[in-house]
């Protein structure tokens, strides 16, 4: 464990050093409530800084966290996800079928043009051509 965990978790002041490789913070619901609740019963001028200086937040994370939980309640202070969203199945199978669509109307097209041109080559050597039931 750090020293700087360390100091904290001791009740001492957090230590000077900056970590080698910057880390994105992540807050559960949990915490985010617990400092919302605090930051509710604080009455007297300066006790939200702080509780802010104390936490090591800013202001705009505490206004973010009140707007998620009026507007969603408490789901709404659970982290989101980040990246790509994920596409629903089905999209996925909806594309799919598009792609096969397409391959089996380029082999219809071609399976055409080769009855055509049998077509064609029958026609020129005066063969009986029969028509198909379906009158082509």
């Amino acid at each position: 464990m750090s020293e700087s965990k360390l100091n904290q978790m001791e009740g001492g002041p957090p230590s000077p050093e900056v970590p080698a490789k910057a880390r994105r913070r992540s807050f559960d619901a949990a915490y985010r409530q617990r400092i919302l609740e605090e930051a509710d019963r604080c009455s007297e001028v300066g006790q939200i800084g702080a509780l802010l200086r104390r936490e090591g937040l800013y202001s705009s994370q505490l206004c973010t966290w009140r707007r998620q939980r009026l507007a969603r309640g408490l789901s709404g202070l659970e982290p989101k996800r980040r990246g790509r969203k994920s596409r629903p199945p089905v999209a996925a199978e909806l594309t799919q079928l598009q792609a096969e669509n397409q391959r089996l109307a380029a082999r219809l097209r071609q399976a055409e043009a080769v009855i055509e041109v049998q077509k064609k080559i029958s026609e020129a050597f005066g063969l009986n051509v029969t028509s198909n039931p379906d009158g082509n």
